[in-house]
């Protein structure tokens, strides 16, 4: 459904009083930050590449570095999920060992940004 069809549906709803005039404007706000972010230039490569932007190492969720954290909150995942690959990633060869160190020497944290 395109952004026009929803905005109309939107005003369907308000006008047929099932969404108050506060619930419309949040809604249509929502949806127009959510355009915004699809219409990117990254966005446009596929929808991986969007969200890879937004990874940040998590300050809250954090054992070591915040990595497995961060990667729990972009995915909507429980970060021990993560952490618990990793570590089978490092049992198996140190890949999940490089692999973490790597991300957290290249991936900002929560507080540097902003």
């Amino acid at each position: 459904m395109s952004m026009v069809d929803e905005l109309e549906r939107l005003a369907t709803l308000r006008a047929s009083g099932a969404l108050s005039e506060e619930e419309f404007q949040r809604a249509k706000s929502a949806l127009i930050d959510r355009s915004g972010q699809t219409g990117s230039p990254t966005r446009s490569l596929g929808s991986g590449i969007g969200r890879v932007d937004r990874l940040r190492r998590c300050a809250d969720d954090r054992w070591i570095g915040g990595v497995c954290g961060g990667i729990g909150k972009l995915t909507g995942t429980e970060s021990w999920i993560w952490r618990l690959l990793f570590a089978v990633g490092l049992l198996a060869g140190g890949v999940g060992g490089v692999l973490y160190m790597l991300m957290w020497i290249l991936v900002p944290s929560e507080n540097d940004v902003e």
